[in-house]
């Protein structure tokens, strides 16, 4: 399916397959191993994970175990959120390396910018920290491409001036309905790729009729129009499932939505969902 060996070109120049497999809420063990042999199986090329996920492991082994060669599977992790100082992002880094056992990383991002436990406070300074770190990172090709997760327009700004290098990847809640504008024009503008997770919110999109309407003319599923949507906003989506047939459907995206289906899903950011 050419919707999984398309590629997006970030801004150095590194290819990143358009449609990643995501696992978060996926436990450990069995569900992640056997969910991304999956999609592996199914041609998923990209796969997404982070040390806050705690299925680390089990995404190294899935990917050692599939037959397929390293360099052409894409691997993300993430530092996690609450690690705000230099030594902490060198001891995580270590660890998810360590956990993945897949060598260098191909994505590294700072999962957020604040910890979970205080959304919303002031890091700024220890985010330039960390980001100094991903920068040595890079810079000795322990990580293909650093970006950040869940950064709005401020947060990149305090992060740009002070630092060398502009994260080439933003990763950030993203679906039909929801689809955080400013961030967006903000990093489309800069050459900062964005990633969207939670393309089907978690699940609530599927319960969508003015999404299930569109999805019949195209004889498609409310999940495979509403993925399509991030690639035709060119967004990577992050569509996450458990379920095989699930797995692959999410996948089965190679057509195109008409101008004025997109404005209808454009319309749905006004609350309509």
């Amino acid at each position: 399916m050419p919707a999984l060996t398309d590629t997006f070109t970030l801004s150095n120049g590194v290819t990143i397959p358009q449609i990643g497999f995501g696992t978060w809420q996926i436990p450990d063990g069995s569900k992640t191993y056997d969910s991304v042999r999956t999609a592996i199986d199914a041609g998923y090329r990209h796969i997404d994970t982070a040390r806050a996920y705690g299925n680390e492991a089990s995404v190294g082994r899935a990917v050692r175990d599939s037959g397929v060669a390293r360099e052409e599977i894409f691997i993300t992790t993430k530092c996690p959120a609450e690690i705000k100082d230099a030594a902490g992002a060198r001891h995580a880094f270590e660890r998810s390396t360590a956990a993945l056992d897949l060598g260098p990383v191909d994505l590294y991002l700072i999962h957020a910018p604040w910890p979970w436990n205080s959304i919303g406070s002031d890091h700024r300074a220890g985010n330039i920290e960390v980001w100094k770190v991903f920068e040595e990172l890079y810079g000795a090709g322990s990580a293909s491409a650093i970006g950040v997760s869940n950064f709005n327009v401020a947060d990149l700004d305090s992060l740009a001036a002070p630092t060398s290098i502009l994260p080439q990847v933003n990763q950030i809640r993203w679906f039909v309905g929801h689809t955080q504008p400013e961030t967006t024009a903000y990093c489309h503008d800069r050459g900062i790729l964005v990633e969207g997770y939670s393309p089907l919110a978690t699940g609530r999109l599927l319960k969508s009729r003015e999404i299930a309407a569109i999805a019949v003319k195209y004889g498609k599923s409310v999940a495979q129009v509403s993925i399509r949507y991030l690639l035709q906003k060119d967004i990577l989506p992050l569509p996450k499932s458990t379920t095989p047939s699930r797995i692959r459907e999410n996948a089965d995206v190679d057509f195109e939505l008409a101008p004025q289906d997109v404005a209808a899903f454009d319309a749905l950011d006004a609350g309509g969902i």
